[in-house]
């Protein structure tokens, strides 16, 4: 059986030609255990934001060639959507596509009494990543120490 990681890189070539047929981008594909159920996501994205045409009609072509390829033999649910407006930047790509951006950082555990950290991103590396708060105050944070970062709504 072939692992979490193998499944979602091969699903992700499979996608790679259906996205560009449908002029979207893909932000990210991933096979996750949710309580009994196996979910396979697609994350797709285009400038202005995805339809729930897109959605569809990405998903449609998606499953045929997921069950071309049989690259899944256990049972899963398929879910192609829009990473939404406060996506998680798991990727050094969505690190890089969101410089500029405000984000909120959660941390494993509490740094000087703070566990979640907001403030604008302004650089990465493989080691840490760079926000300014509130205060202009520039913040280095490891990322070992960083349990999810997203994008901050604003409304």
């Amino acid at each position: 059986m072939a692992g979490k990681k193998d499944y979602e890189s091969r699903a992700e070539e499979l996608l790679q030609p259906i996205a560009e047929a449908h002029q979207v981008s893909i932000y990210d594909v991933e096979y996750v255990k949710e309580g009994k159920e196996w979910y396979l996501r697609a994350y797709i994205d285009k400038p202005g934001g995805v339809n729930i045409n897109d959605c569809e009609n990405v998903s449609r072509e998606f499953s045929t060639a997921l069950d071309q390829e049989d690259l899944i033999q256990d049972a899963y649910i398929l879910e192609v959507s829009s990473p939404g407006l406060g996506r998680q930047l798991k990727k050094d790509r969505h690190l890089q596509n969101s410089i500029g951006e405000e984000v909120i950082v959660k941390l494993y555990e509490a740094e000087n009494g703070q566990k979640e950290l907001t403030g604008t991103l302004q650089t990465f590396d493989k080691k840490v990543i760079v926000i300014t708060d509130e205060d202009n105050q520039e913040r280095q944070i490891e990322r070992n120490k960083i349990a999810q970062i997203r994008l901050t709504l604003d409304f």
